[in-house]
């Protein structure tokens, strides 16, 4: 079985020039990425993966009042699906915590997609990054539960969302990692909704070294200003998108900013 997964993804590969269509992404999933890249599809989400830096250069993915649940167990491993060449293992982030102040952070969170039954996925460390603990813990996490907001009560029957790292400047590197790889600078997140053809969106972006205690509102951006930092086209095949892009404070009333 992993064999043939792994002859899929190079056929995705090989023709990446051609959108990458996923159900967690309404326009096509992020374009730009090198041809060399793996798009991993699961379930819970959609990645696409770097085998330079060893992280995904986005990850996507769809939340909806079904998909959400706490609580779930935390269990980091490699992914099958990948070549170890392509990613990291669970020794790599031996002493990330007590040396450079990193937590395995979810690209896809696990506490929004944990209804899934194969949420054990989400913990494959194809979905995780070395995330600063004050962000990760502090306002990464507070946007990410607000996005859940969206649909527990707020309004919003689904919301999706593509997330991935940038690498504007050197941050660290793993202690106990015996492989190259490139650590994230900082982390960008957007948010996207259509009720009967409006389209309201949200866009953020944080560097590793944003404080706790710091208000993600703070960090919003429009959706230009991610994809000309990531250097992707988020939404390939979305009608009117330069519109839809340039613009702030779609959605910032019902994130509680």
């Amino acid at each position: 079985m992993r064999k043939f997964f792994l002859a899929v993804s190079l056929v995705l590969t090989s023709f990446s020039v051609f959108a990458v269509n996923s159900s967690h992404c309404p326009h096509s999933c992020p374009s730009g990425t090198p041809s060399s890249n793996f798009v991993v599809f699961r379930a819970p989400y959609t990645l696409s993966n770097n085998a330079t830096t060893k992280f995904a250069d986005w990850v996507a993915y769809r939340i909806a009042p079904d998909t959400i649940q706490g609580g779930r167990s935390r269990n980091f491993r490699a992914d099958p699906l990948l070549f170890s060449s392509r990613t990291l293992e669970p020794d790599d982030y031996t002493g990330a915590h007590a040396q450079i102040g990193t937590d395995r952070g979810h690209q896809a969170p696990l506490a929004s997609l944990g209804a899934f039954s194969d949420f054990q996925a989400l913990n494959y460390l194809s979905n995780i990054t070395p995330q600063a603990s004050g962000l990760n813990q502090g306002p990464w996490n507070i946007l990410e539960s607000r996005v859940r907001g969206l649909v527990q009560g707020g309004g919003f029957n689904e919301v999706f969302v593509q997330t991935g790292p940038l690498y504007e400047f050197f941050f660290a590197e793993l202690p106990g990692a015996n492989e190259r790889h490139t650590v994230p600078s900082g982390y960008w997140k957007v948010i996207y909704t259509n009720v009967n053809g409006n389209i309201q969106t949200a866009a953020f972006i944080m560097e590793q070294t944003t404080p706790r205690s710091s208000n993600f509102c703070f960090h919003q951006v429009t959706i230009d200003e991610v994809e000309a930092r990531a250097g992707l086209n988020l939404f390939p095949n979305l009608s009117g998108a330069s519109t839809v892009e340039r613009r702030t404070g779609f959605l910032r009333n019902d994130l509680g900013c």
